[in-house]
């Protein structure tokens, strides 16, 4: 009794779940890859965000390549005790002193601080850069994955509408006693596994439906559908030492670490620029407090540096270099691994995928068709025949899982060289 009622319940999330995917239909946005990089690069929020970080770091150089301000004072008499009035500065009395001062930096400060200015700008762009690679590469691996789920999807209806016609024909002749309950529950507890199968691979199409959405931003109601290439793929020529320099010259998360390497030796510089003293040069006006009435002023000063020549400042830039040279080579050994394990990983799953594939799938059909014929016209047994219908399965769902293999890997390759090397 509980397994009817689950089989019950599972009928009616399944036909509800299938009622709802018809509804939608009228929604359905079919895409290649190629259209939903391009939504998603026009699109995608994450990405927006991160260019405002970009032009904020760039508005830091302009910044970078100001001057100081001058600084303008002055100092003026409020009251004196011969007059009742305030600032009085007739008939020669009162006293004014006006100042003007300017710093000039020294050690070519300015010219250090717009150096690194810009190295943080390049570190931001990379960073935009590895967020869009990453954001691309969960992209194709979901669509592709969404791809093969939808096409299992056909695979599981398919064989639950052939599962169905057998059930209900072989329940008519259960019914005039010509078929056992044996047989006629095999075929029904067949059925239910299939149609268990189905809800729980709509259930995963569910959750990529939403995370695509989300990535490229398209409405909450519709249904993408993707295209994908199922042809074999031409066979590329892979040198390793080439890649390798590719991925050098186009990977940010390396390039990154390279400007920040940058950065930390331009800071260095500037740190022991920081050590030479910068100089102040003013002129002041004094009307009557000095030595002589309205006095005129060269005003020259620096700070003598006998106990603060920035050292601890300096030695944490050297330790910061060293730091950053280590981040460097890991960063780069990483980078040859993941390109070497994305081509072997590319290798083996292209010599799986071949054209002979795809004529097996093709041929494999025709025989489930003419196995459902015999089996109807009683030539072959319920066990010979429910063997094969499971085989046929999960040959169907290997064929499709190798697909997307080849899609993933070709994804990994692309990733992991931070360029197209092939077009899924």
């Amino acid at each position: 009794m509980y397994k009817i009622k689950t089989l019950l319940f599972l009928l009616v999330v399944f036909f509800s779940f299938t009622s709802n995917r018809a509804n939608a239909q009228t929604d359905t946005v079919k895409l290649t890859f190629q259209d939903a990089e391009k939504q998603f690069l026009e699109n995608n929020l994450s990405l927006l965000a991160q260019k405002y970080n970009i032009e904020a770091s760039k508005a830091l150089i302009q910044q970078a390549k100001l001057w100081d301000n001058p600084v303008l004072s002055t100092d003026q008499n409020i009251h004196t005790g011969g007059s009742n009035k305030f600032f009085d500065h007739s008939k020669g009395n009162g006293q004014v002193f006006v100042q003007l001062n300017q710093v000039f930096t020294t050690a070519g400060k300015r010219g250090k601080q717009v150096q690194m200015a810009k190295d943080n700008a390049m570190v931001q762009e990379a960073a935009f850069n590895d967020l869009m690679r990453n954001l691309k590469y969960n992209l194709q691996l979901d669509f592709s994955e969404l791809a093969t789920l939808n096409a299992q999807e056909k695979v599981y209806q398919n064989e639950i509408s052939s599962a169905t016609s057998l059930v209900n024909a072989i329940q008519k002749s259960y019914d005039t006693g010509n078929t056992s309950m044996k047989d006629l529950i095999r075929l029904k507890a067949l059925l239910f596994g299939l149609q268990n199968d189905m809800v729980e691979n709509s259930r995963q199409i569910n959750d990529l439906q939403t995370e695509l959405k989300t990535l490229l931003q398209t409405k909450e109601t519709a249904f993408i559908d993707p295209i994908i290439n199922n042809k074999p793929i031409e066979t590329v020529a892979l040198d390793i030492p080439a890649l390798i320099e590719q991925a050098k010259a186009n990977r940010p998360d390396y390039l990154s670490n390279q400007y920040q390497l940058n950065s930390a030796t331009h800071n260095l510089a500037y740190q022991r620029a920081l050590a030479v003293p910068d100089i102040t040069i003013g002129a002041s006006y004094d009307k009557n407090s000095n030595y002589a009435p309205n006095y005129y002023g060269l005003e020259i000063g620096l700070p003598l540096p006998f106990f603060n020549r920035n050292q601890g400042n300096i030695k944490s830039a050297k330790y910061n270099i060293q730091s950053q040279e280590s981040t460097l080579k890991q960063s780069e050994l990483q980078l040859k691994n993941d390109v070497v394990a994305a081509i072997n990983q590319y290798k083996l799953n292209q010599q799986l995928f071949s054209t002979q594939q795809i004529e097996f799938n093709e041929q494999y059909d025709k025989l489930f068709n003419s196995m459902l014929k015999s089996f109807q016209q009683r030539q072959i047994s319920l066990v010979e025949f429910v063997d094969f219908f499971d085989t046929y399965k999960d040959t169907k769902l290997k064929i499709l899982q190798q697909q997307y293999n080849l899609q993933k890997a070709i994804a990994d390759l692309n990733f992991a060289t931070g360029t197209t090397v092939i077009k899924s």
